[in-house]
């Protein structure tokens, strides 16, 4: 049974979410604010957490980025905040998905499930593929460390998956929605503002020059291009 951690501080929703997804064959487990979600993810053992950004004591945002220095456990945010902004700020801390309230029960199910399904399918391709390497550059798809002329570094596994997205599809012109439904499983988002901030990111790691990139080349109008050199 996969044990899911909700982190809500609404009494009302959080009972709502734990008797629906327990209804589903999920193991939940609640937490009413951040510090006391920290210490649950700390103790016990969880397949996904749902987070509400808007939490008292440590915020859904810090949560995630504890979380995120020792496990990649798959996130969804579940909050009242909807603007690009915070898609973007979710998701670049390492944030697997974001739905806002109000939602429908069924459309969380749904994201839960596609969640849960693209780790398995991404588990499995990585397994036989660990390593990219271009270039001087290294990324490693289990730990996430990687390496460029910006440094050491590691990367969340959404950058990590950007990269190899583009890598699998070296030499050829991607488009932003292109890698949105990739690499997110779905175009959720109505800004593509979300795949050029990880863009942005990335070059900084990869790039000699981020202001002049030779590795993760834009494509005006349509996206982006990724020339490794070792086609």
């Amino acid at each position: 049974m996969r044990r899911i951690l909700v982190v809500e501080d609404e009494p009302n929703l959080a009972a709502g979410l734990e008797m629906n997804l327990s209804a589903e064959g999920y193991e939940v487990v609640i937490a009413q604010d951040g510090i006391s979600g920290l210490e649950m993810f700390n103790k016990i053992e969880f397949d996904l957490a749902i987070l509400d950004i808007m939490l008292p004591g440590m915020d859904g945002i810090s949560l995630c980025k504890e979380i995120r220095k020792s496990s990649h456990l798959p996130i969804i945010f579940l909050t009242a905040r909807d603007g690009d902004k915070d898609k973007i700020q979710g998701l670049s801390v390492g944030a697997d998905d974001y739905i806002t309230k109000p939602f429908n029960l069924e459309e969380l199910l749904h994201r839960i499930a596609s969640v849960f399904r693209r780790i398995s399918w991404q588990g499995a391709k990585e397994e036989k593929s660990d390593i990219i390497r271009f270039g001087d550059c290294h990324l490693d798809m289990q730990t996430l460390e990687v390496s460029g002329p910006g440094g050491a570094t590691t990367i969340s596994r959404k950058e990590a998956q950007v990269v190899k997205y583009l890598y699998e599809r070296r030499g050829q012109t991607v488009s932003r929605d292109s890698l949105l439904d990739g690499v997110w499983g779905y175009n959720a988002f109505p800004s593509t503002r979300t795949v050029d901030n990880f863009i942005l990111r990335l070059r900084k790691i990869f790039e000699k020059d981020p202001s002049k990139p030779t590795v993760i080349k834009s494509i005006r109008g349509v996206g982006y291009r990724f020339d490794s050199g070792d086609s």
